[in-house]
């Protein structure tokens, strides 16, 4: 697995580095080690609250945890994360097991720290229809406000490409824009 690290409002120590690597080492059994790259950011806010946001991609498939601890706790804050992204694997171990090297997952249930109840389905309980209407980006989140929802699918006045913006967490909006495939 490959490593990528960045630091906003903290400088990163190598200790703290090989602790969150031999803590997401742990998840590679369930990759396949040659296209696995894992993504970790650390974050510290003027209230010294640590944040540390983990993305894994690999296998065709992007995992993602983001994980907040007070009082510069980061290590605390990369167990959580790591924690996090583990329950969410046993979770879909079905579905992922197709995508994921297959023979990296349990046989059995955990008897760990966690109880894991796999899904067996999705349901869909509700199906909406709608047209989706060329518009810029500020139209688009005026619109999602309008509804009171938390984000809002839309094609782009400016390019024609499938867009979505979504309020984030932490304040503001986000942006996705779909490429088409060729």
């Amino acid at each position: 697995m490959k490593y990528s690290y960045t630091c906003k409002k903290v400088s990163l120590n190598d200790s703290i580095k090989s602790y969150a690597e031999k803590k997401i080492s742990k998840l590679e059994r369930y990759f396949r080690e040659e296209d696995t790259t894992a993504y970790v950011t650390f974050t510290v806010e003027k209230d010294h609250l640590c944040t540390v946001e983990i993305t894994i991609r690999g296998g065709g498939t992007m995992l993602r945890a983001q994980t907040q601890a007070p009082d510069g706790d980061m290590r605390g804050a990369v167990d959580a994360a790591v924690g996090y992204i583990e329950r969410q694997i046993l979770k879909n171990k079905t579905r992922l097991a197709k995508r994921l090297r297959s023979e990296g997952f349990p046989a059995a249930a955990p008897a760990g720290d966690f109880e894991v109840a796999e899904e067996k389905e999705f349901p869909v309980v509700r199906t909406k229809r709608f047209s989706v209407k060329p518009m810029s980006t500020e139209e688009a989140i005026l619109q999602m406000n309008l509804l009171d929802h938390s984000f809002f699918v839309f094609r782009s006045s400016e390019d024609d490409s499938l867009s979505i913006v979504y309020r984030r967490k932490s304040g503001g909006y986000g942006l996705i824009v779909t490429d088409e495939e060729e």
